[in-house]
């Protein structure tokens, strides 16, 4: 039995991410030692019966079908927001007044105005002991942040190449029925905001630079697709015939750009122009499932991270093993980043457990005291990125700034 203070959790939304999140708020204090206990104690969600299914299979204790009741509620510290984007700025700007602590699913926002009022909702309840966090999960895969230890330790030396990918294939059926996933007013962009925005964060956490510009390019490759069908997974099987009801698509379903990083100081002290990258994030990839993939070249060394291999980060060093090309790190040592929690050596992890590590870090962050990562302004800075990408690929691919 465990003396640990309870945390509270209200969660809004119970579909892909609700479970995900689920799982990790059940799972997170029995392989971590906690300072507060997570209680999953209401789930809300608009559909009675569904909800009640959702509630029961995914262990939480009650139900509300107003998400506005989770946040009158006494007896919830957290509001945990695993909802399309359009409705996000509204729970945790609301959350945030009413004092309780969020975790908002990313992209944070569907425009960059609605993400300044949700960090400066954020900064002002950290001034009361109330946080927030935005759920970029990519940043707790060990090989992931074995890379960002290996970076800031210096063992790629100066940055000049980063090359991040985010391929799926879900998308491919020109059939797939549309989903919420497929309209700019609810989901905010297509591939563009979905994935793109994990290599996005990524690739600026890791580097420790931020993007200061972009030249990109967005392509909708289907423009219209049957509204209903069998809905499996992301995607699905939509209905075919004559008189198959179709309605357009208005997102993106592919996304390319270049992008320019903010100069830095190299080891002599002079300064950098920093490193320049390549973006590209598409779910029209065939046979590519979820191929989160990060490379960076620096002056020292490389490093290449693909999610599709997620236990094994690949490690050039030009000094070391200047003939021998990239070695395979095994990342399941008891002193890589979170892997020690879990099983024996070569046991490798899987999806389910960066959503685990999430909720470890940012529940340390609430009982410490001090802003969990990544927080609302880092969030706000990715979706200054997207929000560049975008105007640039309306502006024949111009160059475009990102706003400070």
């Amino acid at each position: 039995m465990t003396t640990a203070k309870p945390l509270r959790v209200g969660m809004v939304g119970y579909a892909f991410m609700g479970a995900a999140h689920s799982q990790a708020w059940r799972t997170a204090p029995r392989f971590f030692d906690l300072p507060l206990q997570p209680q999953l104690t209401a789930v809300a969600g608009r559909n009675a019966g569904g909800l009640r299914a959702a509630a029961d299979k995914l262990g939480w204790e009650s139900t509300e079908t107003d998400w506005r009741r989770l946040i009158e509620r006494d007896d919830i510290d957290l509001i945990d927001i695993c909802t399309p984007g359009n409705t996000h700025a509204e729970i945790a700007i609301a959350a945030l007044e009413a004092g309780k602590h969020v975790l908002c699913e990313k992209p944070l926002a569907n425009s960059v105005q609605e993400a300044e009022r949700m960090t400066a909702a954020a900064d002002a309840a950290a001034a009361r002991g109330v946080y927030s966090m935005c759920g970029f999960s990519y940043r707790r895969t060990p090989a992931l942040a074995l890379a960002k230890r290996m970076v800031d330790a210096g063992r790629l030396g100066q940055i000049r190449h980063v090359r991040a990918q985010y391929l799926q294939d879900w998308l491919s059926d020109a059939t797939a029925p549309l989903t919420w996933r497929l309209d700019k007013e609810k989901s905010g962009s297509g591939s563009l905001g979905d994935i793109g925005a994990h290599s996005i964060d990524a690739a600026q956490w890791i580097t420790g630079r931020r993007i200061t510009g972009v030249s990109a390019l967005l392509e909708t490759f289907v423009k219209e697709r049957p509204v209903g069908g069998d809905f499996v997974g992301l995607g699905g099987h939509g209905a075919t015939g004559e008189d198959v009801e179709s309605g357009p698509v208005t997102v993106d379903d592919a996304a390319i750009f270049s992008a320019r990083f903010e100069g830095g100081a190299t080891e002599t002290g002079a300064s950098d122009g920093g490193p320049i990258g390549v973006f590209e994030a598409t779910r029209f990839a065939l046979g590519r499932k979820n191929a989160m993939r990060l490379e960076l070249n620096g002056t020292k060394g490389s490093l290449a991270f693909d999610f599709e291999d997620m236990n094994s980060l690949s490690f050039y060093d030009a000094a070391e093993e200047p003939d021998a090309g990239f070695r395979r790190i095994q990342v399941t040592e008891p002193e890589h980043p979170y892997t020690g929690n879990w099983w024996p050596v070569g046991h490798g992890l899987g999806y389910e457990h960066v959503f685990t590590h999430q909720v470890v870090d940012l529940i340390n962050a609430i009982s410490d005291g001090h802003q969990p990562s990544p927080s609302f302004a880092e969030a706000l800075q990715v979706q200054k990125v997207l929000a560049a990408v975008e105007a640039s690929a309306c502006d024949d691919s111009r160059w475009q700034k990102v706003a400070s």
